[in-house]
Order: C-alpha cells, then structure tokens, then sequence
C-alpha cells in the first residue's frame, strides 16, 4: 500500500519508512507506527510518522496485516 496518503496509515500499522538520515540511500527501517505527524490527507515524498521505538521518517511502504 502507498505511503503517500494519510488514509491508509493509523497507529498500531507496521510500515518500512525512510530515515532523515538515510534519505540520500532510500536504507529502508521497519518499525510499528506509533503516531501520525504530517497534518495534510497526502504528502509526494510519504506521510511522516513516529514509531514505537522513538524513530521518524516518511512512509514508503505500509506492510500487509495478517
């Protein structure tokens, strides 16, 4: 699923996002969304969000639930 819009991202979603840091290679870090950041329903580089272990950075790809 894409993590360009906000709809389809909600706390407690595992989701590989895209470190500030790691920008510049696309390094990818799998955690569990703990909050939404980013205000607007669509954002082109990823809705940015904070997961369970501290960690921000854009959403690029929302994982399959079981």
């Amino acid at each position: 699923m894409d993590g360009q819009y906000r709809k389809n991202i909600h706390p407690g979603i595992a989701v590989h996002i895209v470190l500030k840091a790691d920008q510049r290679s696309g390094r990818l870090t799998g955690g569990t969304v703990e909050a939404i950041l980013t205000r607007s329903p669509h954002h082109p580089h990823g809705i940015k969000v904070r997961l369970t272990d501290g960690q921000v950075g854009r959403v690029k790809t929302v994982l399959p639930q079981p």
